[in-house]
């Protein structure tokens, strides 16, 4: 989840001299409600993957052949009418993919950190009955197992789970939230952490950075939520069936590395479809402006990063204005970006506000590549998402508006690290080691010009086909810094050790 702090001043001066071409987008239109199908999508088998094909683009299809190790949830939420009590139901199949015995697998609880309260109850394991343990605030779950999980082996863990969402934007940026008739719905089922070097991966996160690190996962999730509610979520409808006050939406997402939801009554979309891809824009007939820029440059940034790096993997995007207190938030398939930056014809922060809602936007659409298709350690290695990000923001610039679209983008990056002296701080350090301000002026500011440097060092065409294979060979998998080093120096057949010395290590 990004959020771009400085000021985009240099930028600002070569955007509003730019006429951005009209969008030539349509409201999206109502489609009947389609019959209630014999088989329940909820009951598809663990091994059939055939569901999620509709939500993946041509090239990508193949993928569900592979990554027989990932988790499998089958969620179901129901939304209450008040729209922030939610009650579910989890059902997820995980498979040992470690080289050891498993005794213990543990979840994450994050409403329970994020103002809100997650209860969970009638826990079992291969459905026999499981007492858990609890730690970091009641946000880590230990589920014992009844007898060690060997290699290559899977086990089911079903449990049932309600949530109190907070009624006010304010912790982590308001990720989990109900406020302005917007629920925001994010991280609010019980997440199975990462097992790494370091074992099962959890700690408290920084209120600054990001809170999840998480690996490639299949969803299958029905939402029971108040009729007239427009839902926007990761993943492909499957179903949607309606009945007196009810709606019931199934949807299919993965691979990806979470599920998220919001719900307004007062969304109005627009949309466009390029290729395999639709992208929706959602906000309030308010900031129908908004949406159309957001949607324009979501398309655009969809084109310039699937031809620089990989395609973009499903068949949606959808972005979707909400009052979060970051200016951009990124999830699998969806990007919310904070309403605050919606009214194009004014100005935020001393800038025109068409600036933030342009740069936002494409910043978190290369998320999708960095950080959902790429995974990384997102508390202990931020610069792999975020500062690989903000360094795709700047060739969004570079193709879209040219030299000097990229000179007024890379100011902006400049101006960040100006903001605590230039300091020689490394961008490799976790989100927990930086201040406040170090944090965005590091990996947001200087983590990008080491991208650019790195560039200039071993030659544009070595780089280019550098970040082609690091997104072939690290996607839907978790990258390092060593193993990011290790493939760029291949691709430059020279020793780098002393660049990233200087630049990233601590």
């Amino acid at each position: 989840m990004k959020r771009l702090f400085a000021s985009f001043l240099s930028l600002s001066l070569f955007l509003v001299s730019c006429s951005l071409p009209p969008i030539q987008s349509t409201p999206a239109t109502s489609t009947p409600t389609p019959a209630p199908t014999l088989n329940d999508p909820m009951q598809t088998p663990w091994d059939d993957r055939s569901i999620f094909s509709s939500g993946l683009v041509r090239s990508e299809q193949g993928v569900l052949d592979g990554l027989g190790y990932a988790s499998i949830y089958h969620l179901d939420f129901e939304i209450a009418d008040d729209l922030y009590h939610v009650t579910g139901m989890e059902e997820v199949r995980y498979t040992n993919d470690e080289k050891i015995a498993l005794n213990e697998i543990r979840f994450r609880l994050f409403p329970n950190i994020l103002g809100g309260e997650m209860t969970v109850t009638n826990i079992t394991v291969n459905g026999k009955p499981a007492v858990p343990s609890y730690g970091l605030q009641n946000s880590l779950m230990t589920v014992p197992l009844p007898q060690p999980l060997e290699p290559g082996k899977s086990v089911v863990v079903k449990m049932e789970y309600t949530v109190t969402v907070p009624q006010a934007a304010e912790l982590n940026y308001g990720v989990l939230a109900f406020y302005d008739d917007i629920l925001a719905l994010a991280h609010a089922y019980p997440i199975i952490c990462v097992y790494d070097d370091e074992g099962w991966n959890a700690e408290f996160p920084p209120q600054r950075g990001d809170i999840t690190y998480a690996d490639a996962a299949f969803f299958i999730v029905r939402i029971t939520a108040p009729k007239g509610l427009a839902l926007v979520t990761s993943g492909s409808e499957i179903s949607l069936d309606e009945a007196g006050q009810a709606q019931a939406l199934t949807v299919a997402s993965g691979p990806a590395r979470d599920f998220y939801l919001v719900a307004s009554p007062n969304y109005e979309v627009v949309s466009k479809t390029v290729g395999e891809v639709t992208v929706h824009s959602y906000a309030s007939v308010d900031f129908r402006d908004g949406a159309n820029l957001a949607l324009e440059t979501a398309v655009n940034a969809l084109r310039i990063f699937s031809e620089r790096y990989a395609p973009y993997p499903y068949t949606e995007l959808d972005i979707v204005a909400t009052p979060n207190t970051a200016l951009g938030i990124e999830y699998p398939g969806v990007i919310a970006i904070t309403n605050r930056i919606y009214d194009v014809n004014g100005e935020f922060r001393d800038s025109p506000t068409r600036v933030y809602l342009e740069s936002t936007v494409a910043h978190e659409v290369g998320h999708q590549w960095f950080y959902n298709l790429v995974g990384n350690d997102q508390l202990d290695d931020p610069w792999l998402d975020e500062s690989l990000t903000q360094f795709a923001t700047l060739q969004y610039f570079t193709d879209q508006y040219g030299a000097q679209g990229a000179d007024g983008f890379r100011a902006s990056l400049e101006n960040r690290w100006a903001g605590i002296g230039n300091a020689d701080i490394p961008i490799g350090k976790p989100v927990a080691s930086y201040t406040g301000s170090e944090y965005g002026a590091i990996v947001y500011g200087r983590g990008p010009l080491f991208f650019e440097t790195l560039k200039e060092r071993i030659g544009a065409d070595a780089f280019d086909a550098f970040l082609k294979e690091y997104t072939a060979q690290f996607s839907w998998r978790i990258a390092e810094p060593r193993s990011l080093q290790a493939l760029v120096e291949r691709h430059c057949d020279c020793d780098l050790q002393a660049l990233f010395d200087e630049w990233v290590y601590p």
